[in-house]
């Protein structure tokens, strides 16, 4: 494998002490998925990062970046020994930064930060070499460590970057020194950190600060803070490009048609008229696509090959991935559909998801109802603030959910919601996801279409792993149904100590 940094080069990045020769392939912070050669970076959360060193190193890491020599590790270990682990593993970040030739785009967002970053490296790794963000990886460390991993022959780099509180996205943009920066919208989400949705895109448009000079601004037209967003681009000396469904936009949506397995969109982008499909359902896919696009087009990447290659693209798991679960082996069209988007949910993104749910076609005469039922699955909203009960009950009137059969709810701020759910559409409610989940057998039939939605912290996720154990599992790779085999979650021990590092990173 390629060498990402040499001894030499990381110690004179971060002004640091080699304690011998290394050159290692990657770097890590988590013992249980370190790969041999990479660097250990010992940052400490739950745990103190030092405690793991001895076993990155007996696991076959590089080498090992510290702040101190820890226990039980030999004289000899190659160790990169700096003051501060976490500024160390900044300053390996901006020295990747400064020494690659990358067209680096950030995105940030309200909703759909995760899977935009996802289509970019799809539709841009079609037409070179492309390094993105693990995951969600997006907050101060994970910024820095996408960074820190940027290969020096990457052509495009795509790094997502997330906030929670104010003065989060400022300092992780200008990190990332950008060429470009998208951001997808502007919602109600972590409002118990911000006074309202314009101080939320005050925070968003700080990502602009990060952007090189004359550097690209890729803004949604249709926001009511608009404004806010194009007079922060405007200060940072961006050219601006506007997507969206307005008038004034220059990626302009005229047409999203939701099919059973995708989106078939119109657009105009750049005054010329073009059509693609999606291979996957929602028109807030659709919408970010052109973000996408408007992104592509600037990087000088063929935009008719990547409008092509979104038919290909899939969202990541957990954020609208649609499977097919067969609840019987021989006869096996008694099966249902699972519209897994149970990664995070705020009022924008809880929307998105009701209208691909009211989208799907269920099917008639399968199972015991006889009639395919559309069925939402809906966990807490979390950090929405002193309006969290109004925020929740207020699903009740969204449009698409006079398509909605039945609704069953997990935990006490969706409650309100179950509360306000006329009877007959009123399923179940729960305390906890693992209650609810314990019934999934008596939540789903064959024919239904299935939405699992909810903040992470909710755990709806297991309610949806709760239904896939119903039966054999085929997902939606966008040119068929393939089988996936049982899907399994767990939460295991990591150098950090506790939960896996995604499941412990706080949601942004």
């Amino acid at each position: 494998m390629t060498v990402l940094w040499t001894a030499a080069e990381a110690a004179a990045a971060t002004n640091g002490q080699a304690t011998q020769p290394f050159a290692v392939t990657g770097i890590s912070i988590d013992t249980r998925t370190l790969q041999k050669n990479d660097l250990f970076v010992a940052l400490s959360a739950a745990r103190d990062g030092h405690d793991f060193v001895a076993e990155a190193l007996r696991k076959g890491a590089g080498a090992a970046l510290v702040s101190r020599r820890p226990e039980g590790v030999a004289p000899n270990a190659p160790l990169l020994i700096v003051a501060d682990v976490l500024e160390g593993l900044r300053a390996l970040a901006r020295a990747a930064r400064a020494r690659s030739k990358a067209c680096v785009v950030g995105v940030t967002g309200s909703v759909g930060k995760t899977s935009t970053k996802e289509m970019l490296a799809h539709v841009l790794g079609r037409q070179g070499v492309v390094h993105a963000a693990e995951k969600s990886f997006n907050n101060h460390w994970g910024v820095p460590l996408t960074l820190a991993r940027l290969p020096q022959q990457a052509d495009f780099a795509v790094i997502e970057i997330g906030m929670n509180h104010p003065g989060e996205i400022a300092p992780l943009a200008q990190l990332a020194d950008l060429d470009a920066a998208l951001i997808t919208t502007v919602a109600a989400a972590h409002l118990e950190a911000f006074d309202s949705v314009d101080a939320i895109a005050h925070e968003k448009a700080a990502i602009f600060s990060g952007l090189r000079p004359a550097g690209l601004a890729v803004i949604n037209a249709d926001l009511p803070t608009r404004q806010i967003l194009s007079q922060a681009a405007d200060a940072a000396r961006a050219r601006i490009v506007w997507f969206g469904g307005s008038a004034c936009a220059d990626f302009r949506m005229t047409n999203a048609r939701l099919t059973e397995t995708a989106t078939v969109v119109s657009a105009h982008c750049g005054g010329e008229a073009i059509l693609f499909k999606l291979g996957c359902v929602g028109r807030h896919f659709a919408m970010n696509a052109l973000g996408v696009l408007a992104v592509v087009q600037d990087f000088g990447v063929d935009m008719a090959v990547a409008a092509a290659d979104l038919a290909q693209w899939q969202p990541p798991d957990g954020r609208g991935r649609r499977e097919t679960i067969v609840l019987d082996q021989v006869e096996d069209h008694l099966r249902f559909d699972l519209i897994d988007d149970a990664f995070n949910a705020n009022p924008a993104s809880m929307a998105a998801a009701l209208a691909v749910l009211a989208a799907a076609s269920p099917k008639d005469g399968l199972g015991r109802h006889r009639t395919g039922r559309r069925i939402a699955i809906l966990g807490d909203m979390l950090e929405l603030g002193r309006d969290e009960a109004a925020l929740h009950a207020e699903i009740v009137h969204n449009p698409a959910m006079a398509s909605v059969q039945r609704v069953h709810c997990v935990g006490p701020r969706m409650q309100y919601l179950w509360q306000a759910l006329p009877r007959a559409q009123r399923g179940e409610w729960a305390p906890t996801a693992d209650a609810l989940a314990a019934r999934a057998a008596h939540l789903a039939d064959a024919g239904d279409v299935v939405l699992v939605k909810g903040s992470k912290g909710s755990h709806v996720s297991r309610v949806a792993n709760a239904l896939r154990g119903l039966g054999k599992v085929l997902a939606d790779q966008g040119d068929g149904l393939t089988e996936s085999g049982a899907v399994k979650r767990s939460a295991t021990k990591n150098a950090l100590g506790g939960a896996t590092q995604e499941a412990r990173m706080k949601e942004r």
